[in-house]
């Protein structure tokens, strides 16, 4: 499809992930991936995407000079950045805006001058934080309900669209994609390249370091296999609050069905996810887990809400599944049990960086 594509971010949980499933589709195409190594465990994807044929890349695309290439190139997918929507809070956020914001302008320029292709991968949490909160939930058993009957636009049964209000907070991680979007708009405009924005949710699947702030699916599946303290933070600290969640691979599978009909996605923006069918709490996260390895941990009641936390998120995805024929072909079940089989099968190299 591609001759030559550079995936940014490319050792990274989402990148590695693209690069290998695209070489193995498209064995013909050149597929770079380009990675500083900041986030740890990122080194252990180099052997896998050397081996399958993808080459690494070594650079910052904070760094303008990295993103030299010595051929002319078709696409980009931008899968850098730092991912945590609580970098800055209490600390410089410098490495956050200048890889979030000033790595897209470099990325931007690099797609201008090979008039090359783009997806952008932002985030939900592009979406105003006080906005969300102000909605009502209903709090069950094991998890907390999105009351629909409301004004506000972008909300129904099915989570939140692309309507929904932008206006507002929204971390400065939120801010930085949002900006990153205004900007390959404008260059989508200007340029005409060709891009395709997708927000997406929850991402997982095997080969995720996961941590408190970003990952949690593989960080608690790996907590009841190795050990370990969790915590139910905020809300009441009882782990109602609700996200859905996306296997990588079928993130893939959407990316591959636009970038076959480019022309038709161009300039669009997507809400991408589990949707409602595939969304579930922490207290239904830990039951999976329990079910899963037979092994039950403490889990730490924090009852305090952290800056920029929000109760609930579900995307709702109905204009990317009928713009791209797409429906996630993961369960809940199967990509929990996956991670669970990963961890098992990788655990000498995966406990010093996931317990």
């Amino acid at each position: 499809m591609y001759d030559t594509i550079l995936i940014t971010g490319g050792a990274g949980f989402v990148g590695s992930n693209l690069a290998l499933l695209w070489k193995k589709d498209f064995p013909e195409s050149r597929v770079i991936a380009l990675d500083n190594l900041k986030r740890r465990g990122a080194e252990l994807n180099i052997p896998r995407l050397r081996n399958a044929g993808v080459e690494y890349m070594h650079g910052d695309i904070r760094n303008p000079e990295d993103l030299e290439l010595d051929c002319p190139l078709g696409l980009v997918l931008e899968c850098s950045a730092e991912p945590s929507v609580l970098a800055g809070y209490h600390s410089s956020p410098a490495y956050l805006i200048n890889t979030n914001l000033m790595g897209t302008v470099h990325c931007l320029e690099l797609v201008r001058k090979h008039q090359a292709d783009i997806v952008f991968l932002s985030t939900s949490r592009v979406y105003p934080v006080e906005t969300i909160n102000q909605l009502t939930y209903r709090e069950e058993a094991k998890r907390l309900v999105l009351e629909t009957e409301t004004t506000m636009p972008g909300v129904s049964e099915f989570g939140f669209s692309e309507a929904f209000p932008l206006a507002g907070a929204r971390s400065l991680y939120g801010t930085t994609k949002l900006a990153s979007e205004l900007l390959l708009t404008e260059y989508i405009d200007m340029y005409n390249v060709r891009g395709i924005i997708n927000r997406c949710g929850v991402l997982t699947g095997p080969w995720q370091m996961g941590k408190v702030d970003q990952g949690v699916i593989v960080l608690w599946m790996a907590r009841h296999i190795f050990g370990g303290q969790l915590s139910y933070i905020g809300y009441g600290g009882q782990g109602k609050q609700v996200r859905d969640i996306l296997h990588v691979a079928d993130l893939y599978e959407l990316l591959k069905r636009q970038l076959q009909s480019i022309d038709t996605h161009n300039g669009q923006i997507y809400n991408v996810g589990g949707g409602i069918s595939l969304s579930l709490s922490l207290a239904e996260l830990t039951d999976f887990c329990r079910d899963i390895t037979g092994r039950e941990i403490p889990i730490e009641n924090v009852p305090e809400t952290r800056e920029a936390d929000i109760p609930y998120y579900v995307s709702d995805c109905r204009h990317v599944c009928a713009a791209a024929s797409w429906q996630p072909e993961h369960s809940l079940r199967d990509i929990l049990q996956e991670i669970s089989s990963w961890i098992e099968e990788h655990a000498t190299q995966l406990k010093p960086l996931l317990s």
